[in-house]
């Protein structure tokens, strides 16, 4: 690449940063709602900094901004939202969705203060704040969006099983959004969470409340190397989670301990591309960056393999690998 091209190529990237914090800061703060809300007659940046309880002239730099990265539109006064970008920003059903990831990354990037030392030392940070956790649940509303678009369209009888009831457990549930997501959708299902951070348990079980759930989703304080008694679960379930875990091969030899004759191990997760070619695509890109914060916590996401030979170290038959389209894959073990 010639030296004027490999310049707009790392300037282009310089304002790929300012346009993060400006999604974020319109996410987070409600202004691409507000200006979706408006429909096509949009609003002034005065009108929408008082729906959004903002101060104007941060609002009015904000929408100069977004409109300059092509986030918002502008003509005169008025300021109207970009549908497509709204959809992919503020619709949480869609595996499409990306608000999530943009939130992640900013309120991650906050806790990178020491990000030098830990290179220099190879010590990670020992505690991230509450506001961590918070914004990996925003993130994991795509992999909702992923299970119930991608991972149950390739397992009919899941589905199936699902709809006639069973007992089904979320393994590090965090703030309960899939359980609510499942008791929306299968009437008939009983659904307990684990968690062992105490401000997960209290969202979760404050969420559950909020949604009408609270009888049917139960969310237990307890390790997750002892979620369940034993052959309690037609369905054990790792969403994002299985990675991040002290110890993957006994916490999936309690899980498949907990299953009924017939039960379900699935493991939702992204793993880190297998090669170097696979690295330098647009997953590979932002993967990669995930992988950076995860060190950086003390935690790592895992390849493929990786997840097989957690499967092969906890005694368990090698799961069927489901890759679905958004890059998500399914590692699924069933208990015969």
């Amino acid at each position: 690449m010639a030296l004027d091209d490999r310049f707009d190529d790392l300037i282009a990237s310089l304002g790929g940063f300012h346009r993060s914090w400006l999604i974020y800061i319109g996410v987070e703060l409600g202004l691409f709602a507000r200006l979706r809300e408006a429909g096509s007659i949009g609003l002034t940046a005065g009108e929408l900094a008082t729906r959004a309880g903002c101060r104007p002239a941060a609002v009015e730099v904000w929408a100069t901004g977004a409109d300059a990265h092509d986030l918002i539109i502008i003509e005169g006064d008025r300021l109207t939202a970009d549908e497509e970008v709204a959809a992919i920003l503020l619709d949480e059903t869609r595996p499409e969705y990306l608000g999530g990831q943009f939130v992640h990354a900013a309120v991650a990037s906050l806790d990178w203060g020491g990000m030098l030392d830990f290179f220099r030392t190879g010590q990670p940070i020992h505690e991230r704040p509450d506001r961590y956790r918070v914004a990996i649940e925003r993130l994991t509303a795509q992999d909702i969006a992923v299970f119930f678009q991608e991972a149950l369209a390739e397992l009919p009888q899941l589905v199936a099983d699902l709809s006639r009831g069973g007992r089904v457990v979320d393994v590090h549930c965090g703030g309960g959004r899939w359980l609510i997501a499942m008791a929306r959708r299968f009437a008939a299902i009983e659904l307990v969470g684990v968690e062992f951070e105490a401000d997960s348990v209290a969202r979760a079980r404050a969420n559950a409340e909020a949604a009408g759930l609270g009888d049917r989703i139960v969310i237990r304080h307890a390790s997750v190397t002892e979620p369940a008694d034993p052959g309690e679960f037609d369905l054990v379930y790792f969403q994002y989670a299985l990675h991040q875990l002290a110890d993957a091969p006994a916490v999936l030899r309690a899980a498949w301990a907990s299953l009924r004759p017939g039960g379900r191990l699935l493991v939702l997760d992204w793993p880190l591309p297998s090669d170097r070619e696979e690295f330098r695509t647009r997953h590979g890109e932002l993967i990669v960056g995930m992988q950076l914060d995860e060190l950086y916590q003390g935690t790592a996401l895992a390849t493929r393999d990786q997840f097989e030979a957690w499967f092969a170290a906890a005694g368990l038959p090698g799961p069927d690998v489901i890759d679905l389209p958004s890059g998500a894959s399914v590692f699924l073990g069933e208990r015969v």
